[in-house]
C-alpha cells in the first residue's frame, strides 16, 4: 500500500468520526506548491454538505487528523486547501514494506487469453504488427504481474485468395527457387511472389483495357485472376498438388515468421491456423436458426438482425453454403472457451475492425454465450512514418525486419559516437547495441496509448534523452555502475532522516502495484511506460542532490544505496513488462 492510500483511509475514518459522514472520497494531490506539505487534500466536496466555509472544514479536518492519527506532523489550511506534512517514519516503513513486497504476486485464480499478430502467410511482418505484437505481449506481461493466469494465442491466416495468389506466382514465375537457393528469409521470399502476382494482374488488366473492356470487368477477366480463383477452389477440394505447394510454401512463412518474432521478443503459447478453423460455426449458425434467434432469407443465406442494437443486419452464411469471417470468428471463440478453462478473451486488433468486434460480441451474447459478456476488442490505432502512410501490394510496405536492423544500427553508431563501450568484449557490445535499438523501438511504440493514432520517429526514439527507451536504460546502467563499485549488498538500517528527494523517490516506487493493477484493468502499457519515465526522472532529481557513495554517515550511504537498488529493481520489472531488455553498461 503507497501513502497516498493509507491516508485515504485514514481520511474517511476521522471524516466519519467527526462529520457522521460515509462515502466520502476527498482528493489528495502530492503537494507541489511552495506551501509546506507532503500532501493536499481538497476539502471542497464538504462545504456542501457540511454548509461551512472550506477554510473552517480544513482546520477542523486537520486538527482531528494530527490529533485521531498519528501519520502527521503538521499541517496548515490556504484557501480551503489542507497541505499535511506526513511523519517521516511513515515513509521509511513504506519504504520496508515496498521493499519486502516487491516479489510477491497476489495470484487472482483467473485465466485471460491474449490474442496478437494473426499474420497473413503472403507477406512478411510489417510495422503494423510491430505495434500489434508489442502491444499483445505487453498487455499478457502486465495482466501476469497482476496475478492472472495468461495464455498468449495467434491465429494465422493461412489459406484463402490472397494466399493462392503468392502460389500462383511462384508457380508461373519462380523457377523451382527455395528460399535456401536464394538466400531469402522464407516470409519475405513468399511475399516477393505476392507483389509479383501484382505487377503481372496490373499488366493483364491494362491490355485488356486497351482492348476497350471496363475496369470493372477486366479485373474480374484477367486470366492470371482466374487461375488463382481456380486454386482456391482446388484447395477446398483438397486436390493434393495444391495442398502440397501451400504446405510447403506455409512451412518457408513460417520459419521467417519465428525468426522476426524471436528477434521481437514475443512468443505465444497456442497458435490456430485459419484452415483448421474456418469450418467452424457452421453448427452454430444451425443452432441459431433453431432458436430464432438468426434468419434465413429466400437464396438460403442466413443473417443476424442486430438492428435493435444499433448496428445492421449482418451476413454469417452465403446462399451457396460457405462461412465468411465472422462465422469462423464466432466458432473461434467458442472453441477457445471449450478448450481453455479462461474467463477473459482479448483480441489485439487495429481500429478499422472496431464495427467487426461489436457485431461478433452482440451475436455471440444472443446466442447466449453468457462469457460474450468478457469479451474485449484492444482497439489500437495506426502507425504512420514521418515519410507518411505505408502503401500494401506494390511491396513498399516498412518491413518489421528492416526496422529493426535500423534500429540495431542506429544504437551501433550512437555508442559508438559516444565511445563508452570500448573495454567491452565484442559480444557484450553486440548485446547492448540490439538491446538498446529494440528497447528504443518497443518504448517509443508502448508509451502512446494503444487507442492514439502514432507516428514512429526511428531518430527520435533512439535520443538519450527526454522519455526514451534509450534515457530510462542508461539510468538503470548508471545504478548498476553505483551498486557495483560500493559492492552493494542490502543491509536494514536503523532509521533514517529524509529529505524531500528521497520522499519523492519512496512515493514513486510504492506507486509500482498500483500502476501495474490500473495498466491491467485498463490493458494499456502506456501507463507503465510513463512511469518508470517519471520514476527514473525523480531518481536523477535523488542522484543529483545527494551524496551517495561519498556520504560519511555510513547508515545513510546504506540506506541511499538500498534505494537506489529498489529504483533499478523497479526500472528493470517495468521495462520487462514492456518487453524491453536492460544492460549494465552504455
Amino acid at each position: 500500500m503507497n501513502i497516498k492510500d493509507i491516508i485515504e483511509q485514514k481520511l474517511s475514518e476521522v471524516i466519519l468520526n467527526v462529520y457522521q459522514l460515509k462515502d466520502i472520497n476527498l482528493e489528495i494531490q502530492e503537494n507541489k506548491t511552495e506551501f509546506e506539505g507532503d500532501f493536499t487534500i481538497v476539502t471542497f466536496p464538504l462545504v456542501k454538505q457540511l454548509k461551512k466555509n472550506p477554510e473552517s472544514i480544513g482546520v477542523e479536518l486537520g486538527e482531528a487528523l494530527t490529533e485521531q492519527t498519528d501519520l502527521f506532523e503538521s499541517f496548515n489550511v490556504v484557501k480551503g486547501f489542507l497541505n499535511v506534512k506526513v511523519k517521516n517514519q511513515l515513509f521509511v516503513d513504506n519504504f520496508r514494506s515496498v521493499h519486502n513486497g516487491f516479489s510477491t504476486i497476489d495470484k487472482k485464480n483467473a485465466t485471460v487469453m491474449v490474442e496478437y499478430s494473426s499474420p497473413n502467410t503472403n507477406k512478411p511482418l510489417h510495422l503494423g504488427h510491430i505495434r500489434n505484437n508489442l502491444l499483445g505481449f505487453s498487455v499478457a506481461q502486465i495482466l501476469k504481474e497482476a496475478g492472472y493466469d495468461v495464455i498468449k494465442t495467434q491465429i494465422i491466416n493461412d489459406r484463402g485468395i490472397h494466399i493462392c495468389k503468392s502460389m500462383l506466382a511462384w508457380e508461373k514465375f519462380g523457377n523451382g527457387e527455395t528460399p535456401e537457393a536464394t538466400n531469402t528469409k522464407g516470409d519475405k521470399f513468399v511475399g516477393n511472389y505476392y507483389v509479383e502476382f501484382d505487377k503481372n494482374y496490373k499488366k493483364e488488366i491494362s491490355e485488356l483495357v486497351g482492348q476497350g473492356i471496363g475496369e470493372e470487368q477486366a479485373k474480374k477477366d484477367a486470366p492470371i485472376i482466374k487461375e488463382a480463383q481456380k486454386m482456391l477452389l482446388d484447395w477446398e477440394n483438397g486436390d493434393e498438388t495444391v495442398r502440397n505447394l501451400w504446405a510447403e510454401m506455409n512451412s518457408w512463412v513460417y520459419k521467417g515468421f519465428n525468426d522476426t518474432y524471436k528477434r521481437l521478443g514475443v512468443d505465444f503459447d497456442q497458435v490456430q491456423y485459419e484452415s483448421n478453423t474456418y469450418i467452424l460455426g457452421k453448427d452454430l449458425i444451425q443452432a441459431g436458426l433453431d432458436k430464432g434467434v438468426l434468419y434465413q432469407k429466400e437464396d438460403g443465406s442466413v443473417w443476424c438482425d442486430l438492428t435493435d442494437e444499433g448496428l445492421d443486419q449482418k451476413l454469417l452464411l452465403r446462399s451457396d453454403g460457405t462461412s465468411v469471417y465472422m462465422t469462423q470468428d464466432l466458432g473461434t471463440a467458442v472453441e477457445r472457451f471449450k478448450q481453455n478453462d479462461i474467463q477473459k478473451l482479448i483480441y489485439t486488433v487495429g481500429n478499422e475492425q472496431d464495427y467487426h468486434f461489436q457485431v461478433l460480441f452482440k451475436i455471440l451474447k444472443k446466442l447466449g454465450y453468457e462469457w460474450a459478456d468478457q469479451l474485449f476488442h484492444l482497439s489500437y490505432g495506426m502507425v504512420e512514418l514521418p515519410e507518411g502512410k505505408m502503401k500494401s501490394r506494390e511491396g513498399t510496405v516498412v518491413d518489421a525486419d528492416d526496422l529493426m536492423q535500423e534500429m540495431y544500427e542506429t544504437a551501433k553508431s550512437k555508442a559508438q559516437e559516444l565511445g563508452k563501450l570500448e573495454n567491452l568484449s565484442d559480444e557484450d557490445k553486440e548485446t547492448s547495441y540490439e538491446t538498446v535499438g529494440l528497447g528504443a523501438l518497443k518504448y517509443f511504440m508502448l508509451k502512446v496509448d494503444p487507442k492514439k493514432k502514432m507516428l514512429f520517429n526511428p531518430a527520435e526514439s533512439i535520443d538519450f534523452n527526454g522519455n526514451t527507451g534509450p534515457f530510462i536504460q542508461y539510468t538503470y546502467a548508471r545504478i548498476q555502475s553505483l551498486l557495483s563499485k560500493a559492492e552493494f549488498a542490502y543491509r536494514e538500517t536503523a532509521d533514517v532522516v529524509l529529505n524531500q528527494f528521497e520522499k519523492e523517490l519512496i512515493m514513486q516506487l510504492a506507486n509500482f502495484k498500483t500502476v501495474v493493477a490500473k495498466s491491467a484493468e485498463t490493458l494499456s502499457p502506456a501507463l507503465v511506460a510513463n512511469y518508470v519515465y517519471d520514476l527514473v526522472k525523480s531518481y536523477n532529481s535523488f542522484y543529483q542532490n545527494n551524496p551517495i557513495l561519498n556520504q560519511d554517515d555510513e547508515n545513510m550511504k546504506q540506506f541511499r544505496l538500498n534505494l537506489s537498488d529498489l529504483t533499478a529493481k523497479t526500472i528493470k520489472k517495468s521495462l520487462e513488462l514492456l518487453g524491453i531488455g536492460t544492460v549494465n553498461r552504455m
